[in-house]
């Protein structure tokens, strides 16, 4: 691909996403409706989405940072329902859908229709994770979604390789499949452990945090790699260095942590906007050569897929949810507030997205006999259309869903007194060490300096339980807004100062640059004080 295009491509869908923040559409949504539009419009280059590139150098960021964001306490927490979706409902999904695609389209061969069952088994990490956090759905649902897309690409992909090779004429049985499944699996793990305590350990040890973060964004790039280069699977294997590393992200220095968090939101709004443009992109290449299927009866075909993938999730769901509930009083007791909204919402959030396409894309056009692939390119269409029809039917509708079923939000309040508790005691530890440090006489302060590290102190302890307080009845702001806005305000001030002398000569841009960044210091510890 030539470079302006990839600059336009992250141009526009950076505009698109930037667009739908000030929408009630989510931007995955957004992005796919303008790029199946401008799919078509005259001077739109072409964009193939090319698996050699998605699946080694997209993927690998993506899952690396939702991985980072996710809580490995909650995960291990939800390991059961987080299982039996990430493995059990995509290996389900793979058998129950293609044999009822084998039986529903004339002429379409047992093994093509496992592919395609594979293909668009895994509902996708992105499309989760984005229209998670804009509809705000339940922590405990958001945790279950999140671990189920970190994990459900490798038991696709591992499914697909196996569907493949049977399709192919490569031979496959299910003692085969069962083996490529355990060494992708364990090999994945497997590899991901071996990697994360040394990575850990260079983290720690470089000096400078653009060298740690450097490292930073080659992590999920060499996990990928060296777990497909021994045959297992890259997925997991950057799944669980990054869990390993965000866990133990408190070890890392101050100035790595505000760097990285910053890179990697930066990486992961450009990799997400592109994709789901890209998505919508591909239009013009799923709709040529359908063969002998006529557009209608592949548009039939492609409503009775996305319907069969919609239903074979809730077969899976409430099953999977209530069995173990009914056998096990140690789960009921764990999971008192299960009902049957829960699995409602799981069902209706397994959005399809990049990943399937990259996998259908990566289809070979020929079998070991030279034969054409039998139906590729019905199974390309019918996989974008069940993405598409996921992304817009299940995205839109799933606010609503929602709402309709008035489930029980974050606590707010409940959270803001927990994190003001913790602040409590941990301000009460630095004043107990603060007291102790000032009875060395080595860590004498002048009385002012003293005292500032004392009102720093009290300021973070309060800043938490202000937000607990009334809002101001004239602005209606609450306490840590206000004296947000006027720290603001004041830091504004000093800024103009400092750009003014510069203009004047009586200082330099070295000097400039130096004075600024402590104002953009303090600025952020301002706003880190009252929970931003």
């Amino acid at each position: 691909m030539d470079v302006l295009p990839l600059v336009a491509l992250i141009a526009a869908s950076a505009a698109v996403a930037g667009a739908a923040r000030r929408t009630p559409v989510p931007a995955p949504l957004l992005l796919v409706a303008v790029g199946l539009v401008a799919s078509y419009l005259p001077g739109v280059p072409q964009y193939t989405l090319d698996p050699h590139i998605v699946l080694p150098l997209i993927l690998p960021p993506l899952l690396h940072t939702a991985a980072l964001e996710s809580s490995y306490l909650d995960l291990r927490a939800n390991v059961r329902p987080v299982a039996l979706l990430s493995v059990g409902y995509v290996l389900f999904a793979t058998v129950a859908v293609g044999w009822l695609a084998y039986e529903l389209i004339p002429d379409l061969p047992l093994t093509a229709a496992l592919v395609l069952g594979a293909v668009i088994a895994p509902p996708d990490a992105v499309a989760a994770t984005a229209i998670a956090r804009k509809v705000g759905l339940p922590a405990r649902i958001t945790t279950i979604l999140q671990g189920e897309s970190l994990v459900n690409d490798a038991t696709a992909i591992t499914a697909y390789k196996v569907a493949l090779a049977a399709a192919v004429g490569e031979g496959a049985s299910w003692a085969g499949g069962i083996r490529e499944f355990l060494v992708a699996s364990v090999g994945g793990v497997g590899v991901g452990l071996v990697l994360m305590v040394p990575l850990h350990w260079l983290r720690t040890h470089l000096k400078e945090a653009i060298l740690q973060n450097t490292l930073s964004l080659l992590i999920p790039f060499v996990a990928y790699a060296a777990a497909e280069q021994v045959g297992a699977s890259g997925v997991l294997a950057v799944v669980t260095v990054a869990l390993y590393l965000g866990h133990r992200s408190w070890q890392v220095d101050f100035e790595t942590r505000l760097q990285e968090a910053a890179v990697w939101k930066v990486v992961a709004f450009i990799l997400e906007s592109a994709v789901f443009a890209l998505i919508g992109l591909q239009l013009p290449f799923v709709l040529k050569d359908l063969g002998e299927y006529s557009v209608g009866e592949a548009l039939a075909y492609a409503v009775a897929v996305f319907v069969l993938v919609v239903v074979m999730r809730f077969v899976w769901s409430y099953p999977a949810t209530y069995v173990p509930w009914w056998l096990s009083a140690r789960t009921r007791e764990r999971e008192r507030d299960t009902d049957w909204r829960r699995p409602l919402v799981v069902s209706w959030a397994g959005m399809r997205g990049v990943v399937s396409l990259a996998i259908a894309f990566s289809i070979p056009r020929f079998v070991d006999d030279g034969s054409p692939f039998p139906a590729r390119n019905l199974v390309l269409f019918l996989t974008f259309t069940t993405v598409i029809g996921t992304l817009v039917v299940q995205g839109l509708s799933l606010p609503w869903l929602i709402r309709i079923l008035k489930l029980p939000g974050r606590d707010t309040q409940a959270e803001t007194l927990a994190e003001a508790q913790a602040q409590n005691a941990a301000s009460q530890a630095a004043e107990e060490r603060v007291n102790e440090l000032m009875e060395d006489e080595r860590n004498c302060l002048p009385g002012p300096l003293e005292d500032r590290l004392r009102t720093v102190l009290e300021r973070r302890r309060n800043s938490v339980w202000e937000r607990l307080g009334q809002a101001n009845p004239v602005t209606g702001e609450s306490a840590d807004d206000t004296y947000r806005r006027l720290t603001r305000e004041a830091i504004a001030a000093e800024r103009e100062v400092f750009v003014r002398m510069r203009d004047e000569r009586r200082i330099d841009d070295e000097m400039m640059r130096t004075l600024l960044r402590k104002l953009d210091l303090e600025e952020a510890a301002a706003y880190r004080e009252v929970g931003d």
